[in-house]
């Protein structure tokens, strides 16, 4: 399985070796502006061989499986209701997924509540704005009034 590596501000990405541990960080500017995936094979001075794929995200993105619900937001009050699940979390956004497709419009406003997995199963009700629709996924970011939440941003360092 790859690895993830994250290109930094200034265009260099750390790669650490699984076998050893040995880390070397290598300029990737080549790959920053591309919009593609970008997988790239990695040789330690180990003679370790493996993969990495380089991530562009300016946030860490946390895989998660939580149920939940969502409410369409409409200028008079809710307009549709239903279950999703998040997907995966950051300290900007998140991602659900639909029991069912929906044709949101870019830029509707959701109201999404869940529960962390943590040891609280922390109650989350979170205000976002859809980002992008594709089948039973919705990319949404967080609306700009949310408050930062430090129960979201404990459980995404953990």
């Amino acid at each position: 399985m790859d690895q993830t590596v994250f290109i930094s501000k200034n265009n260099t990405a750390t790669f650490r070796c699984p076998q050893c541990g040995q880390a070397k960080t290598a300029d990737v500017s080549k790959y920053a502006s591309t919009d593609k995936k970008i997988s790239v094979n990695c040789t330690c001075a180990c003679g370790h061989h493996f993969r990495c794929r380089l991530e562009k995200r300016k946030q860490y993105r946390k895989g998660a499986d939580l149920p939940g619900k969502f409410t369409l937001l409409g200028k008079n009050g809710p307009e549709d209701t239903g279950l999703a699940k998040v997907v995966d979390l950051s300290t900007t956004g998140l991602k659900l997924k639909m029991t069912v497709p929906r044709t949101f419009p870019i830029g509707a406003k959701l109201l999404v509540e869940f529960r962390l997995d943590d040891r609280k199963r922390t109650p989350m009700e979170k205000r976002v704005i859809v980002r992008n629709v594709s089948g039973l996924y919705v990319g949404a970011s967080f609306h700009p009034n949310e408050p930062d939440d430090p129960a979201l941003g404990f459980y995404l360092m953990r």
